[in-house]
């Protein structure tokens, strides 16, 4: 098999045409009818997040510089996908086959589409590539598997006994300052909205100093969302709750991550110090934390939470550094 750095180095040079020619517009199109919250804009624009910031080739030199790959003894590590945004599951893809490892693929129904397309690419350029469909009679050595909590629960049964790297729910969250310029809010609106606010890394949840009403300008929504929106707004006025309107969306004020899609939800600080001593009481709950005034571990500026890079793991969890003991 080629280098892992040329095999996916040439992936990216390929996919920077995404969208431009037959085969990729097929796939966008059964994508879109495979996950109706899916839709052509989107899908070009995880898949260019994924060229830009997990693709390239320095910054694939330098990532896997830190780690013992590739493996001595090469194992069948089985990859459980989630299907909420496009592509979501490429980059355990991407650790696995650039560890050495041979990679069993289980996308989900919701995400087919996009990752046979990427796994045809990567077949192309190396016929040997070591990916295989999932096989219920296939014995396999270990698993990443990403999904609902209830999900959780059942990959724990089911994979006991093998390794097992499992991640359930997080919410992403923001802590304003107070200063926040127009660009950043604009910035601040993507993280919370993009991809129909579907992703672990879209916030949720706004800490505010007390006092600032922030200015956010909605993007346009699908309609499946408004549908939701308006379903929310509707149960809000008719329990009494107080909300702010805005527009295809509603803000409530708690402290707890909304169970709406279509509400964000939003918390008063008078020292900043308070939101911290949340964040850190929450931490296990957090996938990132989008600000550019509070300390985090995985604090990301505004307009990135949705461009994780090959460093940002998620849950916390150092992927390469768990495939490289097994």
């Amino acid at each position: 098999m080629k280098h892992a750095i040329e095999l996916f180095s040439e992936l990216g040079r390929r996919l920077r045409a995404f969208g431009d020619d037959e085969p990729s517009q097929r796939a966008i199109e059964r994508a879109c009818r495979e996950n109706s919250w899916f839709t052509p804009s989107d899908i070009r624009r995880a898949i260019g997040a994924i060229v830009e910031d997990m693709l390239d080739r320095a910054r694939l030199e330098a990532w896997l510089e830190a780690y013992p790959v590739p493996v001595k003894t090469p194992r069948k590590v089985e990859i459980v996908m989630a299907g909420n945004i496009p592509a979501v599951g490429f980059f355990d893809l991407l650790c696995v086959v650039a560890s050495g490892h041979r990679c069993r693929v289980k996308p989900s129904s919701k995400d087919r589409a996009l990752m046979e397309y990427l796994i045809g690419q990567l077949r192309e350029i190396d016929p040997s590539v070591a990916i295989a469909p999932h096989d219920d009679e296939a014995a396999i050595d270990a698993v990443i598997a990403t999904g609902g909590d209830n999900a959780v629960r059942y990959f724990r049964t089911h994979y006991a006994g093998i390794p097992a790297l499992l991640r359930g729910s997080r919410h992403s969250v923001a802590v304003l300052s107070g200063d926040e310029t127009p660009a950043e809010l604009e910035a601040l609106a993507d993280d919370i909205w993009a991809y129909s606010g579907l992703g672990c890394r879209s916030v949720s949840l706004l800490w505010l100093p007390r006092g600032y009403e922030p200015q956010l300008r909605m993007p346009p929504v699908l309609e499946k969302y408004r549908n939701n929106y308006r379903q929310t707004r509707a149960l809000l006025a008719m329990n009494g709750r107080t909300f702010v309107d805005l527009g295809a969306s509603v803000a409530v004020e708690q402290q707890e991550f909304p169970l709406s899609l279509s509400t964000v939800a939003y918390a008063r600080y008078d020292t900043l110090a308070e939101a911290e001593t949340w964040l850190a009481e929450h931490d296990g709950e957090l996938q990132c934390v989008v600000t550019r005034c509070a300390q985090h571990p995985r604090r990301v500026d505004f307009g990135r939470a949705q461009h994780p890079g090959l460093t940002d793991y998620a849950d916390a969890k150092d992927v390469m550094g768990w495939l490289s003991t097994l």
